[in-house]
C-alpha cells in the first residue's frame, strides 16, 4: 500500500463554481504510482465546498451559482449569524450541502473520472481569499 499527501493553497477565485481538477492533479504526481487506489481532495474552510460534475460547458457552472443564490438567498431575516457579512452564512449553508470533501478512485495511475467530469471549488464567498486542500492518494 502506498501512500501520499500533500496541501495544496488554492489561489483565490470569485464567488461561483471553479473546475480545479488539473490544480489538484498538478499538486499530486504521485498519482501516477498508484494502480488501483482512491484520491480524497478536502477543503479546509467552512464557506467554500468541494464537488463533481460537468467539466466542459461553463454554463453549468453558471446554473450553479444561479440555482444556489436562489435556493439559499442573502439576507433572510432568520439569520442570527451575520457579522460576517450577507454572503457568509449562506456559505455556510451552501457548504454543508454540497459538502467538504470528494473522492475520486485512481485507476492505472490516472483519476478515474467519467468522460465529462471535473473537480469543482465551490466559492460561495465574494471575497472568500485563498482556499486549503489536503489531497491524500493511497492505493497498491
Amino acid at each position: 500500500m502506498k501512500f501520499y499527501q500533500t496541501e495544496l493553497s488554492l489561489p483565490a477565485f470569485s464567488r461561483g463554481f471553479h473546475l480545479i481538477t488539473s490544480k489538484i492533479e498538478d499538486a499530486l504526481p504521485e498519482i501516477g504510482n498508484i494502480e488501483a487506489g482512491m484520491l480524497q481532495v478536502f477543503i479546509k474552510h467552512t464557506s467554500a465546498s468541494l464537488s463533481i460534475n460537468e467539466n466542459a460547458d461553463p454554463t453549468v457552472r453558471e446554473d450553479f451559482e444561479s440555482h444556489f443564490n436562489k435556493m439559499v438567498p442573502e439576507n433572510a431575516p432568520y439569520y442570527k449569524h451575520t457579522l460576517e457579512g450577507s454572503d457568509d452564512m449562506p456559505a455556510h449553508i451552501k457548504s454543508s450541502l454540497l459538502g467538504s470533501s470528494v473522492n475520486i478512485p485512481i485507476t492505472q495511475g490516472s483519476l478515474n473520472l467519467g468522460t465529462w467530469q471535473g473537480i469543482y471549488l465551490c466559492e460561495h464567498r465574494d471575497y472568500g481569499g485563498r482556499r486549503r486542500v489536503v489531497i491524500s492518494a493511497f492505493g497498491s
